[in-house]
């Protein structure tokens, strides 16, 4: 007789035969069927018609597909979707739906409705639709730039914002030194579309005249989109907007707050708890109601041109969305880009400019340190590497508060030269442009990063190298042995500044990440201005101006700008008038005469020499086209070459009348759509109206 085996607690295991009777106690399984269960399509507007994300050019259109009966309440307008799409799940958002399909084959049902919320509104799916073809570019690609990415917990919250009571119109405040301003506000507050280009006055009390006028727009139950062009800007006129409107009845959107925060603000815009919005340039697709006002601050800024296809500028962008909405237009700043004086000398646009009186009541004195006379130097100078009239004005200032000092470039000794020929120095393996990168570096190159420790000019046989433009912390060493019993701060790329106290001390930045001092800087010193004028750069002398102008502005009224710079020069005299006007209207019109954009309308395709022959071959282009190129785009500007030391890119322009831009825009999709159904890899790149064009 055997006995049962027992566990370590002295429990029976269960013999085999148990969980075999249990098994033949349980009923038959029924075979799964391998058919999915049949799908009835919705009775009301049973076809969606969906723009599926994808970037081919061919694909550009929407495609139907059928609503099923269990979506029907789902499937709304806007909302994003999930469907087969050439044997994969692509996402898509529901655009309309309709009665019936004009293609004559069966329709796929849809896959599934991702959330039913109508993130695309009909305003922001018009609007990218026409920045799209603006751009020579596809829909699914602008729908990425004006949507942000879905985060379901957040979708789930209520949405924050919607103040309680009315509010009352704001009083004009800045706009008064304006001569036209208070007849802006009053077209604004009777629900009209008025449209300027402002000439900002030096002082920070822009960011209040940009709420004032949003807070008149919300007044007259119409809302307002602001678009700056960094987070250091949105908090500024965050502030100024809570200040002028209140708590609650604006939203703040830019990408340092994170997927989820971001998306509950964008969400609360989207259902229609506050009317204004301000952020970085995705904000210009912001789904607000009723769009009374759009606003661009700083149009001449390089960051207000998306990088990512199709490379849409946010000028651009409001320019369409308050033509379409019949809004009104504010696109200002403290210069004037010839692209604003285009639309000044059209009529699309008035001009909000102060009196001359008033400007001279705020603006700083502005001199050139650029003669002969005002290069003589003492030692500290020398070390400094200050004209005297620079270096006398910062000692001077450095007593009463902070003193700026705007460089060109960031880093250490950022470009070098051979100290015979001043021929650039480069690397003996890349053959890329060669910098100092800290006090205690060797020479290293800027592409592979050798270091040039035996380095010889190969034109001169010199080893001996010079600086030709030195970064921001050189002068921030050189001004600390000159100053040195002075603070000295430095705000660029690896460290911004905000704001910095009013107190004595100097502060080096380079452009666009100038801090704003207390009370305003008591001078400002313009270093290298022949660093920032002889770029390659077609808007060479109109950025220089605006760099110029932002740091100007900075300086409390009664305050020294000193421009370190050919006294000569159109653009030294443009700063020292503070006349960007007059600036631009002679810059265009030098423009127009050479057919230079904006005067004209320009298109770059860049890519490979196949592929960009290719695509010209191609290409039906309409009248009054002209082409030049392709030409091989230089390894300067573009970084290493190929293998064996040739360049292999090229890029071709095509110049256009402004009205005929819309024309070579479709013909370049034409032919983009052509190549990509038939497979062909490695497309060019094309861009419409970029800012780089040599």
């Amino acid at each position: 007789m055997t006995s049962q085996p027992t566990g370590p607690d002295g429990v029976l295991f269960e013999l085999a035969a148990a969980p075999v009777e249990k098994k033949q106690g349980r009923k038959p399984e029924k075979k799964r069927s391998g058919r999915p269960a049949p799908r009835t399509p919705a009775e009301r507007l049973p076809v969606a018609r969906v723009v599926v994300d994808t970037p081919l050019p061919h694909l550009d259109r929407y495609f139907d597909y059928r609503v099923p009966a269990d979506m029907d309440e789902a499937a709304v307008p806007g909302c994003r979707v999930r469907v087969r799409f050439n044997n994969r799940k692509l996402a898509g958002f529901l655009a309309e739906r309709v009665e019936a399909s004009e293609f004559a084959g069966r329709l796929a049902y849809l896959d599934s409705v991702v959330s039913p919320e109508p993130v695309l509104t009909p305003e922001v799916l018009g609007l990218s639709r026409a920045v799209a073809d603006r751009y020579a570019g596809t829909l699914s690609d602008v729908l990425r730039l004006a949507v942000p990415p879905r985060h379901a917990r957040a979708e789930k919250e209520e949405s924050a914002g919607c103040a309680e009571g009315d509010l009352a119109a704001p009083e004009a405040g800045p706009w008064r030194d304006y001569p036209d301003g208070p007849a802006f506000l009053a077209e604004l507050a009777a629900g009209r579309a008025p449209r300027a280009v402002w000439n900002a006055l030096p002082g920070p009390d822009w960011p209040e005249a940009i709420a004032v006028a949003a807070g008149t727009a919300l007044a007259a139950g119409r809302g307002t989109v602001v678009v700056v062009p960094d987070g250091r800007d949105v908090e500024r006129v965050d502030a100024a907007l809570t200040a002028v409107l209140g708590p609650d009845r604006h939203v703040a959107l830019t990408a340092g707050l994170g997927p989820a925060e971001r998306y509950r603000r964008w969400l609360a815009v989207l259902r229609d708890r506050v009317r204004v919005v301000v952020g970085t340039r995705a904000a210009a697709f912001a789904p607000v109601r009723d769009v009374g006002l759009v606003v661009l601050w700083d149009d001449g800024d390089d960051v207000h041109a998306d990088p990512h296809a199709p490379y849409p500028h946010a000028r651009t962008v409001l320019s369409m969305r308050a033509h379409r909405a019949q809004a009104g237009a504010l696109i200002g700043g403290h210069t004037r880009t010839t692209d604003a004086q285009m639309l000044v000398d059209s009529g699309w646009a008035g001009q909000l400019v102060a009196d001359r009186a008033v400007l001279r009541r705020r603006a700083p004195v502005v001199r050139a340190a650029g003669d002969d006379r005002e290069l003589e130097r003492d030692g500290a100078a020398r070390s400094a590497r200050l004209p005297g009239l620079a270096l006398r004005v910062a000692r001077q200032a450095s007593r009463e508060g902070a003193v700026l000092f705007q460089v060109p470039r960031r880093g250490y000794l950022a470009t070098l030269a051979c100290a015979g020929c001043r021929e650039p120095a480069r690397c003996d393996a890349c053959h890329g442009p060669l910098a100092v990168r800290g006090s205690h570096a060797l020479p290293s190159c800027g592409w592979c990063g050798r270091v040039a420790g035996a380095w010889a000019c190969p034109e001169c046989g010199v080893t001996r190298m010079r600086a030709v433009v030195v970064g921001d912390r050189r002068t921030a060493e050189e001004l600390g042995r000159a100053f040195p019993s002075v603070t000295v701060r430095t705000s660029g790329r690896d460290e911004v500044l905000a704001a910095v106290p009013g107190s004595p001390s100097l502060v080096v930045a380079t452009p666009g990440a100038e801090p704003v001092a207390e009370g305003g800087y008591a001078a400002a010193v313009l270093l290298d201005g022949w660093a920032l004028l002889n770029r390659l750069d077609l808007r060479a002398t109109e950025e220089t101006l605006r760099r110029w102008l932002s740091a100007a502005a900075l300086v409390r009224p009664g305050g020294t700008v000193v421009v370190c710079a050919d006294a000569s020069s159109p653009v030294v005299q443009s700063l020292v008038r503070w006349d960007p006007a007059g600036f631009a209207e002679r810059e265009l019109a030098d423009r127009r005469e050479l057919a230079f954009p904006p005067a004209v309308s320009m298109a770059s395709v860049t890519g490979g020499p196949e592929h960009v022959r290719e695509l010209l071959d191609q290409v039906e282009l309409p009248e009054g086209v002209e082409l030049l190129g392709p030409v091989p785009v230089g390894p300067d500007r573009e970084g290493p070459t190929g293998p064996g030391g040739t360049n292999t890119t090229e890029r071709a322009l095509l110049r256009v009348p402004r009205a005929g831009v819309g024309a070579l825009a479709r013909a370049l999709k034409v032919a983009a759509a052509a190549r990509s159904a038939r497979r062909e890899e490695h497309l060019a790149q094309i861009r419409v109206d970029p800012l780089q064009v040599v």
